[in-house]
């Protein structure tokens, strides 16, 4: 059974997620603790579940009726929102100087992202040539 590529990149995206991540936490240990880059890992860690339970749970809201779709959509949408909210809170209270070290960890989504978009593109060249 063959994948379509969206499908494929999805499932890719969360390992890309840690993979920045850990990356990221192992360049912190040149110039900070080891405490920082655990933190960094959580980051990501925590980025990459928050991803999986996304795209998981967007396909099922996805259906024929629109309307009860949509409010069930929002209302999942706020539900991560303030559990998000309530991790760097949480944090914030416990550790309050790691915060940016679990912030950059979070934000390993954003260069996942970007390498997939090269990717993507990259071959889309290769297509067409």
């Amino acid at each position: 059974m063959t994948k379509n590529p969206e499908e494929l990149t999805l499932r890719r995206l969360p390992l890309e997620i840690l993979a920045c991540a850990a990356a990221m936490a192992a360049g912190s240990l040149i110039f900070f603790s080891l405490r920082t880059a655990l933190f960094i890992l959580a980051g990501g860690l925590f980025s990459a579940a928050s991803f999986l339970w996304l795209s998981r749970t967007v396909a099922r809201f996805i259906g024929p009726d629109r309307k009860s779709a949509l409010k069930r959509g929002l209302a999942f949408y706020a539900l991560r929102i303030v559990l998000i909210i309530a991790v760097f809170f949480t944090i914030i209270l416990l550790a309050p100087r790691m915060i940016l070290a679990f912030a950059a960890g979070f934000s390993s989504l954003v260069p996942a992202i970007l390498a997939e978009a090269v990717v993507a593109i990259w071959q889309m060249n290769t297509w067409k040539a």
